[in-house]
């Protein structure tokens, strides 16, 4: 379990195909602190920790990651957010992110704010694929608070730490990032679907 804030910006170091899968090799700030079979947040997506060498590490993703994630695009020398798991007993600052993203959504527009920026996306419809305003929604595995909520569109506010500590400097007008859904809203757009 994650809460969707991000610790450290990684650097992608190496993308290997091995089957229908990728080994990716991250370079991050805390490897040592590391051991394998450890669960880390990957843009939003738990990945678990094969091996470390160094101050990089490696993980995995296989076929079923790939098609729902952005994964795929990833090359070396790209940026990604990274997070740890949640200690238990410790604050949980965002949501409750589980690390299993839903889908892609596109960047269809960036406004800057005078200070801040707003970031506008479009995904696929899909059950439980819900925001509502002022709800919560992970965006490349960062917490965010939805600001405007349509049926497949969304968008949310950057702060400067925020713009500064992840890969949402990164970002352009028709990139793709991972979403995950809030769980609750998950479980009530079930339920709803259920009764009709």
């Amino acid at each position: 379990m994650f809460t969707g804030i991000i610790e450290k910006l990684g650097t992608v170091k190496n993308v290997q195909s091995d089957n229908s899968n990728l080994i990716l090799t991250i370079a991050s700030p805390f490897t040592s602190e590391l051991k394998v079979d450890q669960s880390i947040a990957h843009n939003g997506v738990c990945l678990t920790v094969t091996s470390i060498d160094g101050d990089q590490y490696k993980v995995t993703a296989i076929d079923e990651t790939l098609k729902r994630t952005n994964l795929g695009s990833l090359k070396s020398g790209d940026k990604i957010n990274l997070e740890r798991c949640m200690i238990l007993g410790a604050r949980l600052d965002g949501h409750i992110v589980q690390g299993h993203v839903d889908t892609v959504a596109e960047v269809t527009k960036i406004e800057e704010q005078n200070g801040s920026w707003l970031f506008y996306f479009r995904f696929k419809s899909g059950a439980g694929y819900v925001t509502v305003e002022k709800g919560s929604v992970c965006v490349n595995g960062v917490s965010l608070t939805v600001v405007d909520s349509a049926d497949t569109t969304f968008s949310v506010a950057i702060i400067p730490y925020t713009w500064e500590n992840t890969n949402f400097h990164s970002l352009r007008k028709g990139d793709f990032v991972n979403i995950e859904f809030d769980i609750i809203g998950k479980y009530v757009a079930r339920l709803m679907n259920e009764r009709k």
